[in-house]
């Protein structure tokens, strides 16, 4: 294992029996927003990934366009996809560890194995994008309550390292499991969300770490119920805001991207002066410049906003697709350095370089940017 620095004293064998106690100076879990010096991360992979068995929540969330349930494409995704996605992964870890970022991986995971509950069964989906799966906010990380039924037991190809991070003194807390019965899924009334309000439903990449404050994306991905069940379990130190009239697809983060206290960037095609979230109402808003489409192969699990979707190193440096070139230079522009890679099928499988990665530790405190 590896042995961390910045003052963190840490020496672990991977077999070390579950009674030893393991000394850290502090808990290996410690971020309040999504730009200061990152420290560790991890970066999923696409070995195993596929398209789930069709069920309603499936189709309802992704598949909506297709005729049924039946035609959804299940199975795994060609081998050239994920063997290039491999390739990618691998480049953006070396990019970290220049950094002197400590990178984490899942363990291995038969993403065709099928597990069920007493109301359904499923396969999975892949673990690809641990941002997805888990939210830590200060030294706590959350495992939340997911939207598909395939990603139901994602967070187990994790679990070795929470086991970790909870030895070192961080809090580890998994949602409450939901149900996903059918009747979870709305697909008649194009009005409503595809998640109605049964029970608590998120996925972690509806939220953005403010500080004190949590922007909380009321989508297909998260329901109300959601952001109430978050707002209790973080307690009165943190400011969970419920965003109901951004963006009604899904996750967050193409269409808010925090750079640095006092400056984000946002989609201008979903974002206007008039739904801008009140907590910007005194930083600088920048409007993303119009993306450069990647492409994608089959099924687009993400739009050409994926662009959007990179990862701040730090508060001068971000980690973007390199084919961006106008986003890059308005970046440059306001003083971010840029280190440009590639995702090449991050649309087909869902996932820019904030999705495949989860930042767990940088350094920094919590404070108020309100």
């Amino acid at each position: 294992m590896n042995v961390y620095s910045n003052g963190i004293n840490q020496n672990i064998d991977s077999n070390t029996q579950s009674d030893t106690k393991t000394h850290f100076d502090i808990p290996l879990v410690n971020v309040h927003n999504e730009w200061d010096q990152l420290e560790e991360v991890l970066v999923g992979t696409a070995v195993g990934a596929r398209v789930p068995l069709g069920d309603k929540g499936l189709f309802t969330i992704r598949y909506s366009d297709y005729e049924n349930i039946d035609t959804i494409p299940s199975g795994p995704h060609n081998s050239r996809i994920l063997g290039e996605t491999e390739e990618d992964l691998n480049a953006i870890i070396e990019a970290f560890e220049k950094q002197g970022v400590v990178v984490r991986r899942p363990n291995p995971t038969d993403q065709a194995a099928i597990f069920s509950t007493p109301d359904w069964q499923s396969d999975g989906m892949y673990d690809y994008c641990p941002r997805d799966i888990m939210l830590p906010v200060g030294n706590t990380i959350i495992e939340t309550p997911m939207s598909l039924r395939s990603r139901f037991l994602e967070p187990f190809a994790y679990k070795d390292l929470l086991v970790e991070y909870m030895k070192s003194g961080a809090r580890w807390i998994s949602a409450p499991k939901p149900r996903l019965l059918d009747t979870m899924y709305n697909n008649t009334d194009p009005s409503r969300s595809a998640l109605l309000e049964h029970e608590p439903v998120f996925d972690a990449a509806n939220c953005l770490r403010v500080g004190r404050d949590i922007l909380y994306l009321v989508s297909d991905t998260g329901n109300m119920l959601g952001a109430q069940w978050l707002q209790n379990t973080l307690g009165p130190d943190y400011r969970v805001h419920p965003l109901e009239n951004l963006y009604a697809s899904t996750h967050i983060d193409t269409t808010i991207t925090l750079l640095r206290a006092g400056l984000v960037l946002v989609n201008p095609s979903r974002v206007r002066p008039d739904n801008l979230p009140k907590i910007f109402k005194n930083w600088e808003v920048l409007e993303a410049p119009e993306p450069i489409d990647i492409g994608f192969t089959g099924v687009a699990y993400g739009s050409a906003w994926i662009s959007m979707n990179f990862m701040m190193v730090n508060p001068n440096l971000a980690m973007v697709d390199k084919n961006q070139t106008p986003l890059i230079k308005l970046l440059e522009k306001h003083q971010i350095d840029c280190i440009p890679l590639q995702l090449r099928h991050g649309r087909t499988l869902g996932g820019g370089f904030h999705c495949v990665t989860l930042d767990v530790r940088r350094r920094g405190i919590l404070e108020d940017y309100s």
